[in-house]
C-alpha cells in the first residue's frame, strides 16, 4: 500500500471511529476482497452472503477497538472472515453430529469442515508477518512481488515467510487430523 492510500485509510478509519454512519466508504472499499474471501473458501451462495454480511456487522461493531498497525484495514477484515468461516464450519459440524442436518451434509464432508475450520484457526495463530503473506499469497492471490512490494520485504523473505507458515500449518493439521 503506497503512503498516500494508507494516508487516506487512516482518516476513512479515524472517521468511521468517531461517526459509524462513515464505515459506508470502508464497506464499499473492501466489500469485494472480502466477499472473493469468503466464497473462495465457502463455495456457497447463500452461506457467503451471510458471512460476508456478519464480517462486516462485526467490523463496524468493533470499530472503536480497531487499532491501527501498519496493516490493511481489509487484513483486519479477513482475520473476521477467517474466524466467521471456522465458526460457519464447527457450527455445521456440530449440528451434523447432533444430528440436525443429516440429510445436507455427507458424512465425509464432515471431516473436511473439521479440517476447513482448525485450518482457519491455525492460519490465525500464525505469526503476524507469516500470516499476512498467507493472507495474501492464497487469500487475495497475490504473486510474491506484489507482496514484496506492499510488505517492504524483498522477494525471499516473503519466500521463506511462505514456507516457514505453511510447514507450521502442515505440522498442526497433521498433529491434530493426521
Amino acid at each position: 500500500m503506497n503512503p498516500a492510500d494508507e494516508h487516506h485509510e487512516r482518516l476513512l478509519i479515524e472517521a468511521a471511529q468517531q461517526d459509524p454512519s462513515r464505515f459506508a466508504e470502508l464497506y464499499e472499499e473492501n466489500f469485494g476482497r472480502v466477499w472473493a474471501f469468503v466464497i473462495r473458501r465457502v463455495r456457497d451462495r447463500s452461506i457467503a452472503q451471510d458471512v460476508t454480511s456478519e464480517v462486516f456487522h462485526q467490523a463496524l461493531a468493533n470499530m472503536k477497538k480497531f487499532e491501527w498497525r501498519g496493516m490493511p484495514f481489509a487484513a483486519w477484515l479477513y482475520r473476521i472472515a477467517a474466524n466467521a468461516i471456522a465458526d460457519h464450519f464447527a457450527r455445521t459440524a456440530r449440528e451434523q453430529k447432533s444430528g440436525e442436518t443429516a440429510s445436507t451434509v455427507a458424512p465425509h464432508e464432515i471431516e473436511d469442515i473439521e479440517r476447513r475450520a482448525s485450518l482457519f484457526r491455525f492460519v490465525d495463530r500464525l505469526p503476524g508477518d507469516q500470516r499476512r503473506v498467507l493472507v495474501m499469497r492464497f487469500g487475495e492471490e497475490r504473486s510474491i512481488r506484489e507482496i514484496a512490494s506492499a510488505i517492504g520485504r524483498s522477494e525471499g523473505a516473503v519466500k521463506q515467510l511462505q514456507w516457514r507458515g505453511l510447514q507450521t500449518l502442515r505440522a498442526k493439521m497433521v498433529e491434530n487430523h493426521g
